[in-house]
Order: C-alpha cells, then structure tokens, then sequence
C-alpha cells in the first residue's frame, strides 16, 4: 500500500457508492470492430520514434555538436533498421529560418554525425530536429532538442522577470457533468514556458468559494470538485506577492460520465472509476479501450446497471511507458479519456565507474561501463558518451531528458516536459504521483478515434527510405513542370535496374521519357541507372548511398531515342513542418562568475588562435606552387568520366578523312579499323562472339546513335573522340560489350569548343549525399607533442558514439583532462536491441 500525504486527499469528495468489477473482452460487435480498425489503422500507418543524444546543449558559433542517432519501432521501441536515412536540421526558434540539414546514414537504427557551426551563426536559442523521410507524414511525432548558442565576447543576458502567468483547468477525463465528482487538474506557466508556483482558489456564480488549491509539482496540480446543473465556476490564481487573476472553469455539462483512474493504490492493477447520469439499463453499454502506443491490450463491455462501478486490468498486461484508457458512451461515441504510466522498471541499468576518484589537469581518466538489464544480468547493447566542463557546457534543467525518459514518456505526451528525467529518478520518493499528475494534465492521443472507426486514414507524401532518394521530371518545352507527387510505384528507378521493356515500351504513354542517370562521388565512384518516367515524366531514384557532395548527371530521350528535346529539372526536398508553439525564452542559468571565466577563457584561446595564425605567416618562406590548371567539366563525359584513350580532331589529322574512323585509324591502341568511308568497320581489342565480330556503341554528345549516322558526321564538326575499352564500359550493359566511341562536337561560334555547354534533355546538378564519418579528436598527453604547448580549454573532453557492449556487460573507455579545474560531466546514453533504453549521470572532480 502506498503511504504518501496525497493518498488521503486523492479521491476525496467522492460520496458515492462504487462497485468493484472486473470485465474481460467480451463477444460485442463494437469492440469487435474497434479492435479489427485498431490493428488496421498501426499496419497502414506504423511509427517511428528517434532519439538524438548530443554531446551538450550549449556551444558557440564555429563548434562542432556532435550527436548520435536511435531509431526504434514506435509501437515496440525495438531497433528500427528500416529506415536508414535520418535528417537532422538546425532552426533559428525566433526567426523559423532552417540555418543547416544534414543526411546521417543510420545502420542497424544507429546514425551518428556532426554540426559544424558556421562563424557566422548569431547567438539564441535554436531547435535541433531530427526524423526520417517516414516521419514526415506525422511532423508532431519529429524529434526536436532546444540548444543554445553563445558569442563570447557579448556579456550573458539576464532573464527577466517573468510577469504574466496563464493556466490551463482540464477535467480529468474530458468533462465537468453535473452531480457527479470528478478532479480538476491544472497546470501554470509563466512566460519562459516553465511551470509556475501559484495558488488559488473557486468560486461559484453566487461567489461562494468551493475549493482552494495550489500547485503539486511544476506548476501543476488537482482540486476535487462536484460541479453543479446551471452553474458557472471562476478560478482566481496568484504568484507570491502578486495581485489575482481570474480565469473560467470549463463549462459544465448537464448529462454524461466522469472517468478517474487511480494508478497508485494498488501494486498489481490499474483502477478506473465509471460515474454516469445516463438511464440504468441491463440492455444499454459503454465500452472501455484499454490500449498503449496503438496496441490493443483490453476491450471491456460495461452494463449501465448502477451509477457508478469500478474497473479494474492487471498492470503486468500493459508494456513499460505510457498507456491510455479510452470510455465509448452507449453510442459508441467517444466520450473520455485518461493516460496513465506503467513503471515495469525495464530499463538498463548502466554503470560508469572511474578508476580514481579525482585527477589532476591532463591526466588519463579510464572508466569501466557496466551494463546489466531489469533482473541484474549482463546486457548486450549501443551506447554513446560524452564527456563535458560542468563549467563551459551548462545545462538548461536540473532533470534533463535521457533516452529513457523520451521513449517511454516524452514521445507518448503532448508539449515539452520539464525536467523529464524527475520522474525516472529513483531518488525522488514522491516521483510516482507527480507522474500520474503529468499524465492526468499534459495526456494526449496521437490519433483521433473517429480517424481509426471511419478507416478514412490521411494521404501519405512520403515513403520509408532505405536511402537517398532522389526524383524529379522530364517535359518537352513548353509543357508545364506537374508538382503533384507521382503514385506509388511509377516512376521509379531502382540502381543497376536496365528498363524499359521494348514490349512494354510500345504501349506506353507518349509522355514518357528514358531516363539514364550516372552519379559521381568525391573519390570517382560513379553509379549508373537506366529507366523510364511515369505517364507525367516524373521519376524517382531510391535507396542511393552517395556519401559528401555527389554530381549527377541526368540525360533523357524519347522511348525511342531519336529525341532529346526535354527540360530535366530536380524536385527540391520537403524538410518536416515545423512545428513551434511558441518561442520559449532562453532558459539557460550561468552564474555571473562561471559565465566571465568562460568568457576568459574563450578570449584566451581565441587570441591564441590569432597569435599563431600570424606567427605563421611570419615563418613562411616565399614558395612557388606548380600545378596543372584544371580543365572544366565537360558534361557530355560525365557518362563515362575519363577516357582509355581521346583523339582531339585538328586541321593535321582531319585534312582528307572522310569519316571518324579515318580520322582515329592507327592513333588508338587496340583500335583496328578495316575498310573506308561510310563501309569502313571497326573492332575495339578484337571483341567477338559466336556470331563473329562486335563494333563498339556509338555516342554523339552522350547519346546513342547507330553507326550509319556517326560516320556521316562531318570531321570539321567534330571536336574530339573519346574511346572506352575494358571494364569501363561495364556501365553501359550488352550494348558496351565491343567498347564505346563517343563523338564530342564543336560548340559555339567560330569553330570554337563550349566544354560547359551542357545539350538539351540533360541536367548536371550537385546534391548533398551522406555525411562522411568523422572520427572526435581529443589530445593524448601520454606522448609528447608540438601542440601540447597550447593551453586546452576544451568545453567537450570527449565524444564516443559507438560503444558496443557484448555478452559481458561491459566496455571501458579513456580520456584525457583538460588545462581546467573542474567538475567533469559523464553522460552515457545507449539502448538494448530489444528496446531496452538505459543511461548513466556520473561526475567526477579535476584538481591539482
């Protein structure tokens, strides 16, 4: 039995009589059929969740936040590996301009990655998102981190004194119904967004006062309260020291049920409190949904035979985290509704232990990390740590959010949470009924149940992505760029997939267009796809693996080939709504003294920065730098990249030849030319097959052309010809198998060659591919070095966002202090492959 203060007062006021029952689910045809819509609604519309664990929650412009990644199953918060692209965008809070994105790859549900913040970034307040393409669909659900951003050489700006207060009354439930007692919770805010101390008192029409109250935990609170037919109820408020204000009570209603859950009294099962003014009838029902995170876990059929009953469900049927008890009226309507928190305490229990209990400035610090599940066994799992200056990265809230307290609560309830870790801190004896009073207060559905009963789901924009995508479309001239998304399954271009078929290819429609797509990365890797467009011209490449910035060349033709008259243009990527409810003031606290030494500090190392920078220029010799100008990108090679062999067409080797061939006979190694003018034929390296020799495939500016017309072009015409031998023409199928000859022409006025022309029906674009992996550095005092001369006021010690721990339980990691004197932040985040999220908080001291 639980013993607190508040128990004595939980469901005081209460005067009725309540019988206790217990109903199982039952052969109705309403739960029936609520149950099939449940199970539909999560197979057509499955979640996912994403935590971001960084590395502190200030920096200064020209910092690095370094950050890691989780993404889990929405329902079961097991390791999501089906998604593999996460987006992480950083957004100015006050002026909602997105400043940077980045693509982090996500194996195995983990992405770690990094910010570089530009020089140029103001201070403020700024908003760290992070989702997948998926997550789009619902941008309510998108993760979002506030962060902080200092100038060092501006003084901190002091909070000011908040002068306004709103609240919020919400009837536990949903409704005030007249005659029957019910709670009222409420919850206070002051400018800032953080909850506010205040208390209060009712009164009614007559202003008689019903009921004081004041505020439990943050702001929030519940009084008790039997409202009565035709009254109106006037709640007035006040902070110490300052005046009243009014503020109405929801209106009260004249028929229908009041629902209270208590969650506390009892350690096995979850009670609930059904009072209703409807007609007693054995033959009338309501129905009770008992669900969490969208999967069904109790149906229940309730007889109106009495006025009030109880309803009780095992608390071990429901999974660790947020639950939600939903009451249907005897027309199947929707009527109130509760979240409450199951606490199993299935979390990781992560261990960090340092191997002294102090160390002096740049000192090795060795920890040993231990992990072991809810039953105290070794756990398997994927961790990340992050060391910081208590001093240079200080923290917004006392009770900051952890893996775990997003997961299982933050994720499950509506608005911010402050200090979400609270109520995940076994050191707080009270934490418990400060839960369920969130959960009475700040509870929420992320779907509406006319939504899931109707079976009318939303409209999806956007795909899972197992990668990079990237789509676009191909129009003649004149014709007008459609922005409407394409449907599923058209259009779509798989990598190394060569379509169309020719069979199919006749019946299709004439706005179609053959699209043949070469990506290239930064270090040469080029991926060549080939297929068709939709009916509209829109098309769609999935699943890339381009890593930094990617060039991507884009030719189109007619089905045919003989046309290349089309416009190829991008579709330009849709981020996540952005979803502020109002900008909150920064809620970062630094004493006066820590925020000038950190000032001091930065000044320091910036002026040393300066200082070496110059001394720098001082020391260098005069130097001569000899290097190749660099030839700008032709993009009619972009196909093929470099050439086995080009043979440059000149007034020398182009006098008296009538054709390419005569022009390139004799001038390229395994090239063999027989014969002349348009009979001539040629073999590249003596490629054969059973049916006798095979000519290579013939190019003109990139496109394929038979040979009859290649050996009409005029050589005056011609600029260059390139050939491609050997397993460079691999890209280009059977049709490469005896090489490729590509015909470059002349462009431009005079005879003069426009290497930068780029030929209609292609589009030359650079996009942003996965970000490269970066490894943290952090100096090494063990070994002597130039740069250790510099003084190290690092406000981040160290960073590791792949920490495997296997059958053992365990890890160790080492670092090493700073120049500071300091307290030192160790932060471990990770989660099990079950879903088992777990963290550690540990601090350990820098002194000489």
């Amino acid at each position: 039995m639980l013993k607190s203060p508040h128990r004595v007062i939980w469901f005081a006021g209460l005067a009725i009589a309540v019988t206790l029952v217990a109903f199982k689910v039952t052969d109705d045809s309403f739960i029936e059929h609520l149950a099939g819509k449940l199970v539909a609604y999560n197979q057509q519309l499955p979640r996912e969740k994403v935590y971001l664990h960084t590395d502190r929650e200030t920096y200064m412009p020209g910092e690095t936040i370094w950050m890691k990644g989780y993404l889990v199953n929405g329902a079961l918060h097991t390791t999501d590996s089906t998604s593999r692209v996460l987006y992480v965008d950083l957004i100015d809070m006050n002026t909602r301009k997105q400043w940077m994105r980045l693509n982090l790859k996500a194996d195995y549900g983990y992405a770690p990655g990094y910010m570089a913040l530009p020089d140029s970034l103001p201070a403020g307040t700024y908003q760290l998102r992070a989702y997948t393409g998926w997550m789009r669909n619902f941008p309510n659900e998108v993760y979002t981190k506030t962060l902080t951003l200092f100038q060092a050489n501006e003084e901190i700006k002091q909070a000011a004194q908040p002068n306004a207060v709103d609240i919020q009354f919400l009837p536990e439930g949903g409704n005030l119904i007249a005659g029957l007692a019910g709670r009222v919770g409420f919850k206070a805010v002051d400018e800032t967004g953080k909850g506010a101390d205040i208390a209060g008192f009712v009164l009614d029409a007559k202003k008689d006062t019903i009921v004081g109250f004041e505020a439990m935990h943050l702001g929030m609170g519940y009084f008790s309260l039997t409202p009565e037919a035709g009254q109106s109820y006037t709640a007035y408020v006040k902070r110490k020291g300052e005046a009243y204000k009014a503020f109405p009570l929801p209106a009260v209603q004249t028929d229908g049920y009041v629902m209270m859950v208590d969650n506390l009294s009892n350690k096995d099962n979850i009670r609930v409190l059904i009072a209703h003014t409807k007609p007693l009838s054995a033959q009338t029902n309501a129905s009770l949904i008992f669900q969490s995170r969208g999967l069904l876990v109790q149906a229940s059929k309730l007889p109106l035979t009495k006025r009030s009953f109880w309803v009780q469900i095992p608390r071990e049927k429901f999974p660790e985290g947020v639950g939600q008890i939903t009451l249907f009226d005897e027309t199947n309507k929707q009527v109130a509704e509760r979240l409450f928190f199951v606490d199993h305490k299935e979390r990781l229990n992560v261990t960090v232990k340092a191997d002294k209990a102090s160390y002096k400035p740049r000192e090795e610090v060795k920890l040993d990390i231990t992990v072991t599940d809810n039953e105290g066994k070794p756990a398997k799992g994927n961790f990340s740590l992050a060391v910081t200056d208590t001093k240079l990265a200080p923290e917004a809230e006392a009770a900051p959010q952890t893996i775990a307290s997003y997961l299982l609560l933050e994720s499950d309830l509506k608005g911010e949470i402050e200090q979400p870790g609270y109520y995940f801190d076994e050191k707080n004896d009270t934490r418990n009924i400060k839960l369920d009073l969130l959960m009475m207060i700040q509870g929420w559905r992320r779907f509406t149940w006319p939504e899931v009963l109707s079976g009318d789901y939303p409209t999806l924009a956007y795909d899972v992505e197992t990668g990079l995508t990237l789509s676009g479309q191909a129009v003649k001239p004149g014709r007008p760029v459609a922005r409407t998304r394409r449907k599923p399954g058209e259009g779509e271009i798989a990598p190394g997939l060569l379509i169309p078929d020719k069979a199919a290819s006749a019946k299709a429609s004439p706005n179609k267009v053959k699209l043949t797509v070469v990506a290239t990365s930064k270090d040469s890797t080029r991926s060549f796809m080939m297929g068709e467009t939709d009916d509209e011209g829109h098309f769609a490449l999935f699943g890339l693996a381009m890593t930094d910035t990617t060039n991507v060349f884009i030719q189109a033709t007619s089905l045919k080939g003989n046309n290349r008259n089309y416009n190829v243009t991008l579709d330009a990527f849709e981020p996540a709504k952005v979803m502020f409810t109002k900008v909150p003031f920064n809620p970062i606290v630094v004493r006066r003294e820590e925020w000038g030494d950190f000032v001091r500090r930065t000044n320091e190392y910036l002026e040393l920065e300066e200082q070496l920078r110059k001394n720098n220029e001082r020391m260098l010799k005069e130097v001569t730098v000899k290097a190749k100008k660099l030839e700008p990108t032709d993009t009619r090679r972009m196909m093929y990249g470099a050439a086995d062999a080009s043979v440059k067409f000149d007034q020398m080797n182009t006098a008296g030849a009538m054709t390419i061939l005569d022009v390139i006979r004799s001038r390229v190694a395994g090239v063999m030319v027989t014969g002349s003018g348009t009979s001539a034929t040629v073999q590249i390296r003596g490629a054969a097959n059973f049916q006798g020799a095979i000519e290579p495939l013939f190019l003109m500016d990139g496109m394929p052309v038979d040979k009859e017309t290649a050996l009409t072009i005029s050589v005056q015409d011609v600029e260059a010809v390139d050939v491609i031998k050997g397993a460079s023409t691999a890209m280009y199928g059977s049709r490469g198998a005896g090489g490729v000859i590509a015909i470059l022409l002349k462009r431009g006025g005079s005879g003069t060659v426009n290497t930068n022309y780029t030929p209609m029906g292609t589009l030359l674009a650079k996009i942003p591919g996965f970000q490269p992996r970066r490894e943290f550095y952090a100096p090494r005092y063990d070994v002597s070095k130039p740069e250790h001369v510099r003084p190290d006021h690092r406000a981040t010690l160290h960073w590791q966002p792949m920490i495997t721990v296997g059958e053992s339980g365990k890890s160790s990691v080492s670092f090493f202090a700073s120049d500071a004197l300091t307290r030192l932040r160790i932060v471990t985040e990770g989660a099990a492959v079950n879903g088992m999220p777990g963290s550690s908080r540990e601090f350990v001291e820098v002194k000489r």
